[in-house]
Parts: structure tokens; C-alpha cells; sequence
């Protein structure tokens, strides 16, 4: 029996309610896989990628993997990086629908920041920078970099990008058909779409996946879908599967998740 966490998206208050349901279905040491996305759009990105870490050091089995929002995230602070191909609105990871401003506004506090709209982190809030003007780009940079710490960075850059375990395959995003796991490409794996959502191919097992939000999780037979789209204010859903049935849970207990 284990059980499965989608995309948090910053919303720390939703991951202890999950948590806490798995716990009362389970226990305490129950083996958890995350999803990824812990990042962007709510408003406790920093506390999210905290709780994992302590739990992780605290030798909970959880497995945590990464997705395009944590990536986005890294590389913005790594290589100042705000822009991605794989955005085909061509929206900037500073723009308000892709969260990086929340996720900032966890770590740092900027009152007197500069927005060209005026006001400070409200307003980065609000409306987000998208375009961002090279000289606030670089502003927010330094401010991001005096206050986040390494140790997060370092956990996103460690953590695995699939994993296989329990008769099943854990991935962010999807996996592209007809390759074989060890030749998925990261950029499928935490961005993945087009050719994967339609595909009826049988993986050689059930994919466990999130990224793209639905109202509530979803088993297609060959793949399921756990992101019930907490990153836009619905119900942080977590999953068991026991005994090779799939259950999601609430206060009420386990509901069956089948084809």
C-alpha cells in the first residue's frame, strides 16, 4: 500500500490536510510519492519545499519528484532565467498566472521594490513583471538570491525526474510514448502534452502523473492523472493504492478511483 500527492503549488495549508488524511488512513510512516509542482501560485512555496525536506530528513519515505514549476523556479535562480519554450502563450515565469511572483513573495520581502506600475510586492502580486526590464530583473535576482536558501535549491536540482516502484510509473508531467524510461528526455517528463494525454498505448504500466489540472483526479486505464488543480483554488486530493485498487481520500475515508 502506498499512496500519492499532486501538484501543491504553494499551498501549504492543503499538503498538511492531505498529509493528515494519509496519516489517519495509514500511519505516520506511510510511503509517499509527490508529484511535483510544490511551487507557484499559492502563497507558501517556501513552507511547502521545507515541510518535504524535514520530512525527508526525518527519514519519512517519501519520494519527492520535480516538476516544471520547481524547474522554472531553479533556473530563474540559478541562471536568471524567466522565460521557457515550453510556454507557448509566450508568458514569462514572472507573470501572474505562472505564480513565480508568489513564490518570491514567500521567501523575500521587497515594500519598497520598484514596479513600473507602482507600489511593491503587492503590485508584483497582482500583476506580475512580464516583460521584466533587465535593471528589475536584476533586483529581484539579488533580493531572491540573498534570501533563498541553497539547501532548497540543491533539494530541486537532487530530487528524481521519474520513478518506478510498486508496479507503477511516477513521473511530473508524462512520459513520451514508444521511448523507453531510460531515454525520456526531462524536458517530456516535467512538460509533456501533446502525444502523451491521447495516447491509449499500454506503457508497461500504469503512469502516475500530474501537471495538467483537471477538476478532480482521473484513471484513463493506462495512466492517471492526480493534479485535481489545487494550484487554482480547488482540493488538494491525495491517493492510495492498495492491493493494486486506487482510492482517493477525504474526511469521509477512501472513494474508489477506477477506469
Amino acid at each position: 500500500m502506498f499512496y500519492c500527492i499532486g501538484d501543491i503549488h504553494g499551498y501549504s495549508d492543503q499538503l498538511e490536510r492531505a498529509l493528515a488524511l494519509i496519516e489517519a488512513d495509514g500511519g505516520a510512516d506511510a510511503p509517499i510519492v509527490f508529484l511535483g509542482d510544490y511551487v507557484d501560485r499559492g502563497p507558501d512555496s517556501n513552507g511547502v519545499i521545507q515541510r518535504l525536506m524535514d520530512g525527508q530528513a526525518a527519514g519519512k519515505p517519501w519520494t519527492c519528484l520535480i516538476g516544471n514549476h520547481d524547474l522554472m523556479f531553479w533556473r530563474f535562480m540559478t541562471h536568471g532565467i524567466v522565460n521557457d519554450a515550453h510556454i507557448l502563450s509566450g508568458k514569462g515565469w514572472l507573470h501572474h498566472r505562472l505564480g513565480g511572483p508568489n513564490t518570491l513573495a514567500s521567501y523575500v520581502e521587497l515594500p519598497e521594490f520598484n514596479h513600473p506600475a507602482g507600489g511593491g510586492m503587492d503590485t508584483l502580486l497582482q500583476e506580475g513583471l512580464d516583460p521584466t526590464p533587465p535593471a528589475l530583473l536584476a533586483e529581484l535576482l539579488q533580493a531572491a538570491r540573498d534570501r533563498v536558501p541553497k539547501a532548497h535549491l540543491d533539494w530541486i536540482e537532487a530530487q528524481p525526474r521519474i520513478h518506478q516502484a510498486h508496479g507503477h510509473i511516477f513521473v511530473h508531467a508524462g512520459i513520451r510514448p514508444g521511448i523507453s524510461l531510460d531515454k525520456q528526455d526531462e524536458a517530456d517528463l516535467t512538460w509533456i502534452r501533446d502525444g502523451w494525454l491521447e495516447s491509449e498505448a499500454d506503457h508497461g504500466a500504469v503512469v502516475v502523473h500530474g501537471h495538467t489540472a483537471l477538476e478532480f483526479p482521473k484513471h484513463h486505464g493506462n495512466r492517471i492523472n492526480l493534479d485535481a488543480g489545487a494550484g487554482y483554488g480547488r482540493t488538494l486530493v491525495p491517493a492510495v493504492c492498495d492491493e493494486g485498487d486506487w482510492f482517493t481520500l477525504d474526511e469521509d475515508g477512501r472513494t474508489g478511483l477506477r477506469p
